[in-house]
């Protein structure tokens, strides 16, 4: 998002505009203030999580409901862009995508190479695709040996690539990558091919179980960036991931961007006296 909006104000752009299920405008609306650029958001009506909405709104920017899903919105956002003098910066914008290749030279170089693997979650479809050329980048460099195989994982009810067409009103509890027709859908299916890898669906199910098993492990992530474990985990039963390979799970959004999920599972608490005593007896000691 940055190099989208230092792109944005190098051609004089006033507005940056996105279409976003909230991650994206977040981001937007964050480094548009930083830039001194306004700010606005489409969102689909009634379907974003309350914590992007915070992030959005306390950055300034301005937050329009759009009657209808995600491709709705980005239809709206980029007929704007090609009719009015604004800067459409979702990763259908050429230098998002260079800005999230970096994503590759970072893991590439905590690691000191390449993972074998590279797993991601799949909505707009814009992560594996920047990924892939961040790693085809660094192996043409000879910064690496090899590139990872890729894989992407959508959430059963909104996967229209595993589909092999769009889905007019998808369906999953990951609000994220709750997309219908990803805008780089061809290049997504490239990158994943090319790598020898594949873009598959996790269920809502395998979602929920592993956004719980992940923060068992003291990491808080929303549930879309679950579906990378989720992911993980259906490979590793399948047997089609090599003994000893190093894998890496891409996390792309906090919980707290959505912590409703957390707060019903987790439980009412419970009321106690201010006795230790009755505290001990409530934690079995």
């Amino acid at each position: 998002m940055t190099v989208a909006m230092s792109k944005a104000v190098e051609a004089g752009a006033r507005i940056a505009v996105c279409a976003s299920t909230g991650n994206t405008s977040a981001s937007a609306a964050a480094y548009a203030a930083k830039a001194g650029l306004g700010c606005a958001v489409l969102v689909p009506a009634g379907k974003v999580a309350a914590g992007k909405m915070a992030q959005t709104l306390v950055h300034g920017a301005r937050l329009l409901e759009v009657d209808g899903n995600f491709d709705a919105a980005l239809q709206v956002a980029r007929a704007l862009a090609d009719r009015y003098p604004v800067a459409l910066v979702n990763s259908v914008n050429p230098y998002r995508l260079q800005g999230q290749k970096t994503a590759a030279f970072e893991i590439c170089d905590a690691l000191g190479r390449a993972p074998d693997y590279h797993l991601t979650p799949v909505g707009n479809a814009g992560n594996i695709t920047s990924h892939w050329m961040g790693y085809v980048e660094y192996a043409r460099a000879g910064a690496i040996v090899e590139p990872p195989v890729l894989f992407g994982f959508q959430a059963a009810g909104a996967a229209p690539i595993v589909e092999g067409h769009p889905i007019a009103n998808p369906s999953t509890i990951a609000t994220a990558i709750r997309i219908g027709n990803p805008a780089s859908w061809e290049p997504a299916e490239k990158a994943a091919a090319e790598s020898g890898g594949q873009i598959l669906a996790v269920t809502d199910r395998e979602i929920l179980s592993a956004y719980r098993r992940v923060a068992r492990e003291g990491l808080f992530a929303e549930l879309a960036s679950s579906a990378s474990v989720a992911g993980l985990l259906r490979l590793a039963a399948e047997g089609r991931l090599d003994r000893g390979a190093m894998v890496v799970c891409v996390l792309t959004g906090h919980g707290l961007k959505e912590p409703d999920w957390a707060i019903a599972g987790g439980g009412a608490p419970v009321r106690v006296a201010p006795d230790p005593d009755a505290i001990a007896e409530q934690l079995g000691l």
